[in-house]
């Protein structure tokens, strides 16, 4: 049974192919080709956090591709409190075709893929946020013209969504390099499943300005993620040198393109000139999350 549940166990070769079949499926969207890939078949999107772009992308290209989605609030289902995960997996996996999960840890997207006989999607955890990490490489992809070669910047901690990015650029030939002030870096487990399954760990700079130096993308995202709010001024201190703004894009090469992941706490980690500026391809990004599940779903669900 294949899943999607994270970066750092997928091949080389699957990225690729899926990268392929995303910009195939874009194409055939923009020309209005119709797809019948799910006809007949049902995801569950079972979420225990809220969302915008991965509800909306996800229900739309289900629907895209023929087949039907049901929304499951993590509350509702009593996802492993009023029944064990094992139980929940067993029960769904007779009645859907694939679950895609939005939950609060990883290890709950580990065990449901253990126990279901269906695929299973991971459409973020604490731990990986891997239908992100996709659409970010084929947009890098598209507005680079490839991803091999190229200097990746991510400024902000070492959170999920910077840990399936580090996994991909990893994986493709760019370079990745993580922005961040002191004491934010990657957790050292990360990092040593990284240097086991991934190759050399990523570079990690602590001063902004010398980061974006050599960059051709520059990518950020929200100082303080969904579970941090008791942090947020202790992180806004610590992050005040690493705003997105056009001080510091002028210690970027002119060519480099800037990526975020939303939703953006503007004023904060970016500011309104740079997100909206020519420099910034977030919507494009943001579209591209449809084009790459489209392709996860055609994978894994394609008859």
């Amino acid at each position: 049974m294949n899943h999607f549940v994270n970066l750092i166990d997928q091949p080389k070769s699957r990225l690729v192919q899926l990268l392929a079949d995303a910009t195939t499926l874009k194409r055939d969207r923009q020309q209005r080709v119709p797809s019948h890939v799910l006809a007949g078949q049902v995801v569950g999107l079972v979420f225990e956090k809220p969302s915008l772009r991965t509800r909306v992308s996800f229900e739309c290209g289900v629907a895209q591709l023929g087949g039907t989605s049901l929304f499951l609030p993590g509350n509702e289902v009593g996802l492993g409190w009023r029944e064990t995960l094992a139980d929940f997996a067993r029960t769904v996996s007779g009645y859907l075709d694939a679950i895609v999960l939005r939950v609060f840890k990883q290890e709950t997207v580990d065990v449901l893929a253990k126990y279901s006989t269906i695929p299973v999607i991971n459409a973020l955890s604490d731990q990986e946020h891997p239908c992100q990490a996709l659409a970010d490489l084929l947009t890098i992809q598209e507005v680079c013209g490839g991803i091999a070669g190229k200097v990746v910047v991510f400024v902000g901690d070492g959170n999920n969504v910077s840990k399936s990015l580090a996994i991909g650029c990893q994986r493709l030939g760019a370079q990745f390099v993580l922005a961040c002030p002191k004491g934010y870096e990657f957790d050292k487990p990360f990092l040593q499943e990284f240097a086991a399954k991934v190759g050399p760990i990523p570079q990690t700079i602590n001063d902004a300005k010398a980061a974006v130096a050599n960059a051709d993308v520059v990518y950020t995202d929200v100082w303080t993620s969904m579970g941090q709010e008791a942090e947020r001024e202790e992180r806004l201190n610590h992050f005040a040198q690493f705003q997105l703004n056009a001080k510091l894009m002028k210690h970027a090469p002119q060519h480099c393109k800037v990526l975020h992941c939303l939703p953006a706490h503007r004023g904060e980690e970016i500011t309104d000139d740079v997100v909206d500026g020519p420099q910034s391809v977030v919507f494009q990004q943001a579209e591209n999350r449809l084009h790459a599940q489209k392709a996860i779903l055609a994978w894994l669900l394609g008859r």
